[in-house]
C-alpha cells in the first residue's frame, strides 16, 4: 500500500475544587481541527489500515501546517454493534495551525491518494464514506502534546449542547485544558473543540488503558459529569458516556 501513498477562545473561569481555573490565553487561538471516522469497504479493514499507517511519513515531509495528524481504528464495543455501527472503522484526527493549512492539508498527496484508493477501501467511496464524514472544528483549548510518540489509544466524544447552553459548554471546554494539563500526566494530548454552534468534541490520548480510567476519574471528567445535567443534551448517562469512542492509535505525525 506504500505505493499507493509515495507518488502523491475568551477565557473563562470554572471552579474546580475549590479554586478558579481561567482557560490558557491565545493557547489554541486560529488553531483548526478535523475528525474522519470512514467504514471500511468489506474484507479491507487491514488494507485501509495500512494506507493510513503508511501515511503518516508523507504528511510529516508535505505539511508543515498540519501539527498533529493520527490515524485511528476503531476499538469495536457491543454497544456499536447494538447500534447497528460498522464494526471496522478507521479515522483520522488532525490539528492544524490554523483553516488555510487545514485547506493545504484536504488539497495535499494524502488526501488525493485518499480520494484515489476509496472506491477500494471505503464503505462508500470518497463521496459517502470519506466527505460526508469529516468533522471540522476550532481548537477551544488544549493539553500539548507529551511523550506523543509513547501513545497507544485515543478517545473521540462528541456532545451536543443542550438548548441555549452553548456558551456555557464552550466555556467549559475552554478552561478545561489547563487542568488536565496539571492534574493528569497520563492524559498525553488533550483537546476540547467545537463542531458547530451546538456540537462539540473532546479528543485525547493515553499510553495506555491506566492513562485513560486516570482520565475519566480526574477533575475534568468530574467537573464534567456535575455540569451535564444542565449543559449537555442527554446528560453524563446519554450525552457524554453513550458517546465515548475509544480507538487503537495506528500512527501519529
Amino acid at each position: 500500500m506504500k505505493a499507493a501513498i509515495l507518488p502523491i477562545v475568551s477565557a473563562l473561569a470554572f471552579v474546580v475544587a475549590g479554586m478558579p481555573v481561567r482557560a490558557q490565553e491565545n493557547a489554541a487561538d486560529h488553531r483548526t481541527a478535523s475528525f474522519i471516522e470512514m467504514p471500511a469497504a468489506p474484507g479491507q479493514a487491514d488494507a485501509f489500515a495500512e494506507f493510513l499507517a503508511d501515511a503518516a511519513p508523507l504528511v510529516k515531509q508535505s505539511e508543515p501546517g498540519t501539527a498533529l495528524w493520527f490515524a485511528l481504528k476503531a476499538q469495536d464495543t457491543p454497544q456499536d454493534k447494538s447500534q447497528g455501527r460498522p464494526q471496522d472503522r478507521l479515522a483520522i484526527f488532525d490539528v492544524f495551525v490554523d483553516a488555510s493549512a487545514r485547506d493545504a492539508h484536504f488539497a495535499g498527496a494524502v488526501a488525493a491518494a485518499l480520494k484515489d484508493n476509496a472506491d477500494n477501501l471505503v464503505a462508500g467511496g470518497w463521496d459517502r464514506g470519506v466527505v460526508a464524514n469529516i468533522r471540522n472544528a476550532d481548537v477551544l483549548s488544549t493539553k500539548d502534546a507529551t511523550d506523543l510518540y509513547s501513545a497507544k489509544t485515543a478517545t473521540f466524544i462528541m456532545i451536543e449542547a443542550a438548548p441555549g447552553q452553548s456558551d456555557q459548554l464552550a466555556a467549559l471546554l475552554r478552561a478545561a485544558g489547563p487542568i488536565v494539563a496539571k492534574t493528569e500526566p497520563g492524559t498525553l494530548f488533550w483537546a476540547g473543540l467545537q463542531i458547530d454552534k451546538t456540537t462539540f468534541a473532546i479528543f485525547d490520548i493515553f499510553a495506555d488503558e491506566a492513562g485513560r480510567a486516570a482520565h475519566f476519574d480526574g477533575q475534568v471528567a468530574g467537573l464534567l459529569m456535575e455540569k451535564s445535567g444542565d449543559l449537555v443534551r442527554g446528560g453524563w448517562t446519554d450525552g457524554v458516556v453513550a458517546n465515548v469512542r475509544n480507538y487503537d492509535i495506528l500512527a501519529i505525525k
